[in-house]
């Protein structure tokens, strides 16, 4: 029986999006499916925060929600599982999937686009060391980063400490304003001579997939402030807006509303079955790029693979920084992403990353209810402070994690969360280190503000699968198909052989846009 298709994504995000280009281009017949409902989240508020936040009379709409989606979620790890704008985001994920969890949060997204549409934004390169004895060439890796960078849309190109540890400049565009607390954190860093600043502190201008100059039909940020709720001028980058460009291409099909529950290989190639809609569809090649979770789940339940496998997180923590020269700064309008990234050298090998941001546009809860005072105290002390403090974060590499996943007989994925003797330790350094760094450029890390996360608050999930020279069970080569399973590729963080400290969402686009292109010569070579 022939195939409906030459190839099924399952999975309609960053990977997803960036391994259908080279597929389609090249002419073939390509099904991309998701689960996406058809509720929609309200709208992404128009006009500038501030300005709604003062006078807008239905921002209730997009701060509360009309099902109360804030108030019912305070106790999420992130301000963006909070948000009514993307309840559909990340609703029903791990009911769906069939996810169980032992000290570890998962957090994941059956929407069009994924992940990509509440992401950080964040962006780097993976130097050529993390895919050392893979096989792989490394300037395919280059051309891949190229192709999908200039396509997604980056700022922050300019030259200072960072721009060789992010490695992207070369397709940048220019960095987007930042705001006064962080042109004055810049200044003081930029006016230390070396020699009395951090040995082991860096910092500059953060890269995001954000746009400063208009790109096609999306235009520049305009500093509204909405970046937590959603971009009006879709300055910043999601995966949902490639759907309308790739059914540009005849061979191209996107369906929502399916949940993939199985996958299986027969003769003719391999067949997906959705048992929540009654569907099934069947292709040559399958790519699984529905995130690490759900992509891990479905090769090893059709692996029959009942041993653990690893999976890395990064261990993260949050700050609280305040200008004491800056108190009485007025609040204006800037932009939500990351504005100034640091690393942080920890010990030979072992570095973290992170970035700073404006709390212009975070809702005063955030801190209010991080402070060691009573709700009254504390929201006099932050409306008071809030204008001159910035807020950051910092992640370790992934490898600084213990945690499995594990079909269980009844068909579930079980995820274990466990910390690496080491974190504990390094983090402690982390804040220490930090709160030096920072002292040099006039700015005092709040006392008891850095708070580490939870397991798998950070969201970035990856190497449960790896890539790997000499595949064996659990494993993948190097252009992610699963050993055992001919046809079957895997194209999303699951295959990374390691997670770095850093934004990582950039390479596996690269990564899923390199192993396409390889599908695409095989495909091209047999026939």
């Amino acid at each position: 029986m022939t195939p409906d298709y030459d190839v099924i994504i399952v999975g309609s995000g960053p990977a997803g999006t960036s391994a259908a280009y080279p597929l389609v281009q090249a002419g073939l017949k390509v099904l991309m499916l998701d689960a996406a409902s058809e509720a929609r989240s309200p709208e992404v508020p128009k006009g500038n925060y501030l300005d709604n936040r003062a006078h807008q009379s239905n921002q209730w709409e997009w701060m509360i929600g009309r099902s109360f989606h804030a108030l019912n979620n305070m106790d999420a790890v992130s301000p963006k599982l909070k948000t009514p704008t993307h309840e559909q985001t990340f609703n029903s994920f791990n009911e769906a999937n069939g996810l169980l969890t032992e000290n570890f949060i998962s957090v994941g997204s059956l929407a069009t686009g994924g992940l990509s549409n509440a992401w950080g934004c964040g962006v780097a390169r993976f130097p050529a060391k993390d895919f050392a004895g893979l096989g792989i060439d490394y300037s395919d890796f280059e051309k891949s980063y190229s192709v999908v960078a200039q396509r997604i849309g980056i700022s922050g190109s300019t030259p200072d400490d960072l721009s060789e540890y992010f490695g992207v400049d070369e397709w940048a565009q220019a960095p987007i304003a930042m705001d006064r607390l962080h042109d004055r954190l810049l200044a003081k860093y930029n006016q230390l001579p070396s020699s009395s600043r951090l040995p082991e502190f860096r910092m500059g201008r953060s890269r995001v997939a954000a746009l400063s100059v208009n790109m096609g039909d999306r235009k520049a940020c305009d500093l509204s402030g909405n970046c937590l709720w959603g971009c009006h001028n879709n300055a910043l980058y999601s995966a949902e807006q490639e759907i309308p460009r790739l059914n540009l291409y005849p061979g191209f099909q996107h369906v929502s509303g399916v949940l993939i529950d199985s996958i299986r290989k027969d003769t003719s190639g391999w067949t997906v079955l959705s048992t929540h809609s009654e569907k099934k569809f069947s292709a040559t090649r399958l790519l699984l790029a529905a995130g690490t979770i759900t992509s891990t789940k479905l090769a090893l339940g059709c692996l029959q693979h009942p041993d653990p496998v690893p999976l890395q997180a990064s261990p993260t923590a949050a700050f609280l920084l305040w200008l004491p020269r800056m108190l009485g700064t007025p609040r204006t309008q800037t932009l939500g992403l990351g504005q100034l990234s640091f690393s942080l050298d920890l010990r030979p090998g072992t570095t973290a990353f992170g970035s700073t941001f404006s709390t212009t546009g975070l809702p005063m809860t955030e801190f209010v209810s991080r402070t060691p005072l009573s709700k009254r105290y504390s929201i006099e002390l932050m409306a008071n402070l809030l204008s001159s403090c910035v807020v950051g974060n910092v992640f370790l590499p992934g490898t600084l994690s213990d945690h499995t996943a594990t079909m269980t007989s009844d068909g579930m994925l079980k995820i274990r969360g466990s910390e690496h003797p080491d974190t504990g330790m390094l983090m402690k350094k982390t804040e220490t280190l930090l709160r030096k760094a920072y002292w040099k450029l006039g700015a005092v890390l709040m006392p008891m503000s850095f708070t580490v996360g939870k397991p798998g608050a950070d969201i970035h999930y990856s190497a449960t699968l790896p890539m790997t020279a000499t595949p064996q069970p659990g494993t993948t080569n190097r252009v992610g198909e699963v050993t055992g399973l001919a046809g079957l590729h895997i194209v999303d963080g699951a295959v990374l052989p390691k997670l770095s400290e850093k934004s990582h969402t950039l390479t596996i686009m690269a990564n899923a846009d390199r192993i396409a292109r390889a599908i695409v010569c095989e495909m091209q070579s047999v026939s």
